[in-house]
Formats: C-alpha cells, sequence, structure tokens
C-alpha cells in the first residue's frame, strides 16, 4: 500500500469517512513527512503539530459519533502566510509583521474548517508576495523539490513544494500575478486561478481595505497534486461571503456547450522568446485534448500584447501609492526586484492616465470575449521558459525584465477576471524541471477548464509526490 502521505486529497476523505484510516493517523504521517523533508525545502515556516494533532482526534471523534461530516473531514492542509488563520501571525514573509496576530480566520480557511479540513502548517513566501521566487526576509529561501538550484516559483511557493514533496495533500493560496500558477508549474502540481468573484477574499492584513489592483485581480484558491483535488477544494471555498462585498453565489457548473468544444493554442504567446521545450509540451498538451474531442487550432486572442501591458501598468501604478511603505518592510532582493519592475513598466502619474488604462481593460476584455464566444478555451505555457536560477530575477535589471517576459502567458487572466488552471504535462530532460500548461476559460467556466485539464492529465501528468532531489 502507498504510505499515507502520497494519497490525493479526495483519497484521503474517502478512506477517512469510510474509517479505513483515522486522522489522527493522517495527519500524524504528514507531521513525519514534513520531518523528514522539510529541512531540504524550507516551504513550511511554522509547523502546527499539536493544534492538528488534537483537532484530528475531535475529528476521528464525530465520525465515530456517527455525526455528519464534511467533503474534507480529517484531511489536514497547509496555508501560506499571508492568508489569516486565526491567533496566528499572518506575517506576508518581512519581519516587520512576524508578531502581527490575527483574529480571524480568512473566509477561504473558515470554508476549509467547515468542510472537515485540518490546519497543519504555514508556508512560505517571498516578501509581501510582490515577487514569482519564494524568498523570504523572515524565513529563506524555499527550494524546488525536482532541482534545489531552481526556483520554486512564487509566490505560493512555499505551498507549491510542500504539496509536490508530500507534506500537504491541499492547500492554499492565492493570485495576483499568476501566484497560484506559476509555482504550480515551476513544482509539478495542479492549481486554479478562479473567476473574479467566485471565491472570496479577504484579510486583516496589510490592511483590510485593498489595494485597486487588488481589488480587480487578487483571487483566493487551491493548489494540490491532482486536478481532482483542486476541483473539490474549489466547491468548498467559493460562494459569497460578507467579508467580500464582490464576491458572488453562481452555480459551479456553466450551462452545457455545443460539442466539441474549440480551443486555442499558443505555443508561443507574443511578445517574447519561448523555450522550444515549453513550446513542444504545449503542442503535446493540445495533441491530448484532440484525442480527448476537443478541436485544437493555434490562434492567438486579440490584444495579447496590450493586455500584458496593461496589466503591467495598472499594478505597477497601484503599488507606487505604496511604494515608501513597501521599502520600509520589505528586503534588500524583494525591493531591488519591485524597483526593477518600476522602471521596466512605469506607473501612470494622473487621473487622465489612470482613467484611460480603465478604457483600455474594458477594450481588450472586450476583445478577448467575442474571441472567447466561439473559442471558449485557451491552451498556453505557464512560463515560456524552464523555472530560473536562484536570485535571476532580481539580481540585474535585465533578469527583472526576463523574468516579467517569461511570465507573461499568466497575466491576462488577471487583467480580464477569468479561470485559469495550471496543470502538469511534461519534464525537461536535462534539467528534471517541470512544466506546466494552462487551460484559460470563460468567466465562471472552470468547470470546462478542469475538464481540459483532467484530459491533459490523464494523457502527460507526472507522478507526485516526490523526494526531492538534494
Amino acid at each position: 500500500m502507498n504510505e499515507i502521505w502520497q494519497l490525493s486529497a479526495v483519497e484521503m476523505a474517502r478512506r477517512i469517512a469510510r474509517r479505513e484510516l483515522s486522522s489522527v493517523e493522517v495527519v500524524n504521517a504528514h507531521l513525519a513527512r514534513i520531518d523528514a523533508v522539510n529541512p531540504a525545502l524550507n516551504a513550511i515556516v511554522r509547523v502546527l503539530a499539536d493544534e492538528a494533532r488534537a483537532a484530528a482526534a475531535l475529528a476521528d471523534g464525530r465520525l465515530k459519533a456517527g455525526e455528519t461530516v464534511g467533503p474534507l473531514h480529517g484531511v489536514p492542509f497547509t496555508v501560506k502566510e499571508n492568508i489569516d488563520v486565526a491567533g496566528l501571525p499572518t506575517t506576508w514573509g518581512v519581519p516587520a509583521l512576524a508578531q502581527a496576530v490575527v483574529p480571524m480566520d480568512a473566509p477561504v480557511v473558515e470554508r476549509m474548517r467547515a468542510a472537515g479540513a485540518i490546519p497543519i502548517g504555514r508556508t512560505n513566501l517571498p516578501d509581501m508576495g510582490l515577487r514569482i521566487h519564494t524568498f523570504s526576509s523572515l524565513h529563506g529561501l524555499t527550494r524546488n523539490p525536482w532541482n534545489p538550484d531552481r526556483t520554486a516559483g512564487g509566490s505560493s511557493g512555499g505551498e507549491a513544494a510542500a504539496l509536490a514533496s508530500g507534506m500537504s495533500p491541499i492547500g492554499l493560496g492565492n493570485d495576483i500575478g499568476g501566484s497560484l500558477r506559476n509555482p504550480a508549474s515551476a513544482c509539478g502540481i495542479a492549481s486554479i486561478r478562479p473567476s473574479a468573484g467566485r471565491v472570496p477574499d479577504a484579510g486583516f492584513l496589510p490592511r483590510e481595505d485593498r489595494l485597486l489592483a487588488a481589488q480587480l485581480m487578487n483571487v483566493q484558491g487551491p493548489m494540490a497534486r491532482r486536478v481532482a483535488d483542486v476541483r473539490l477544494g474549489l466547491r468548498v471555498l467559493m460562494g459569497a461571503h460578507p467579508r467580500d462585498p464582490w464576491s458572488i453565489d453562481v452555480p459551479f457548473d456553466g450551462p452545457p456547450l455545443p460539442k466539441p468544444i474549440r480551443v486555442a493554442v499558443v505555443p508561443e504567446p507574443p511578445g517574447g522568446s519561448t523555450c522550444p521545450t515549453v513550446a513542444a509540451t504545449v503542442r503535446r498538451a493540445a495533441q491530448a485534448l484532440a484525442d480527448a474531442g476537443y478541436v485544437v487550432e493555434e490562434a492567438c486572442p486579440p490584444r495579447f500584447e496590450d493586455a500584458v501591458g496593461c496589466y503591467a501598468r495598472l499594478i505597477m501604478s497601484d503599488l507606487a501609492s505604496v511604494r515608501g511603505q513597501m521599502s520600509l518592510a520589505m528586503g534588500a532582493d524583494g525591493m531591488a526586484f519591485m524597483n526593477n519592475c518600476f522602471q521596466a513598466a512605469p506607473p501612470v502619474t494622473d487621473a487622465a492616465a489612470w482613467s484611460q488604462l480603465m478604457v483600455e481593460r474594458d477594450g481588450i476584455a472586450r476583445a478577448w470575449s467575442n474571441f472567447m464566444a466561439d473559442k471558449p478555451l485557451l491552451l498556453t505555457p505557464t512560463w515560456t521558459q524552464l523555472p530560473f536560477e536562484h536570485g535571476f530575477d532580481s539580481a540585474t535589471p535585465a533578469g527583472t525584465v526576463a523574468t516579467i517576459e517569461l511570465m507573461r502567458p499568466v497575466v491576462p487572466a488577471n487583467l480580464l477576471g477569468l479561470p485559469s488552471a495550471c496543470v502538469p504535462a511534461g519534464r525537461d530532460e536535462a534539467t528534471g524541471l517541470p512544466i506546466g500548461v494552462l487551460v484559460t476559460g470563460r468567466r465562471l467556466r472552470e468547470d470546462l477548464c478542469f475538464e481540459a485539464a483532467e484530459a491533459i492529465e490523464a494523457r502527460l501528468g507526472l507522478a507526485t509526490p516526490i523526494d526531492p532531489v538534494r
């Protein structure tokens, strides 16, 4: 039999519900796995051993008493350390917030607990979540389980590394610029950036009232090793919540579409170069979809480069309003990356320019909506290059520009509020690194994204969890 920590979240929940495994056994297996592999990765920065064991004992007691339980009853999960967990600090990876204890769970943590899941650890992220490489000035560097010399991605890099190495079966991250999908691709796991409003987003830090870029583009979401686990996670998390006034209630499944569903494939997105191995992986994923009954066609949505540029100006213009506060909280490497970003995408400076930026966003959204009326799904790389060596993104302005270029496929979904799932689709033979692809869909059609992602996973998915390469 497989080790307990190798099971999927869905299978783990099934076995606990049937009392084939106890939650105490499951939690202890994961705590032992954390002890065994976390020193090599530094993915989990706070282990909640006592709390998790106590919660597991209560979970087993509820089952023994015959109570009705939730879909993740007794299953441990991990939480990125910029998501509030009651009674613990929400550090955002910086020393200034090391003791910033919050009084209440974030809505996504609240919903995971309501589904019966048990927090087992907090995971690493870069300073203030503002980097796609996970190095924290509070907690240090997270390493990639597949190749210790390459980035685990970011900003949910600790979460992805923990999942890929079996320290957790399912976890929570967030995404304002690919932060659920960047590390999923780098670490060979699955994730989804939900549609804007699908999952509530609320927290106490750095402040409750969010910047405009966060209101428009940030989302909370699930990460796991298998697409089925990510789907279950989204079902648990979704729905309106009073702490997020923009969150909405909408059915998980949309209306049926005429078959076969058409997929636009972009192996080499405009706006920069693409590694041939990455492009070939996207084409193999497209063939997997074709074999599953989809109609695939190499076609790029209109104004792709405009979408990437509009995203960059929007987020950098908004962050410029808190640049002074950032410089006080963030470490040297993280701030170097941000300063290079400000040079690469200069902020707009007046109300008229802000207004025109929103006008541009609206036009791009309309163009994409019309395109996706015919082709409801879009298949692209996640990154156009393989995961880079540690520090490449911040060491020089040229490295920052190259990093912005390689992540260009992830940001249109943020700008436009679209669902976008990442699924592993292969590995690079020379480095051993995984390569993930994105399935992006019409707004609120996560169901379509999952169906296509599972077709790719069935043909090309990776065997995880793995023992870290040391």
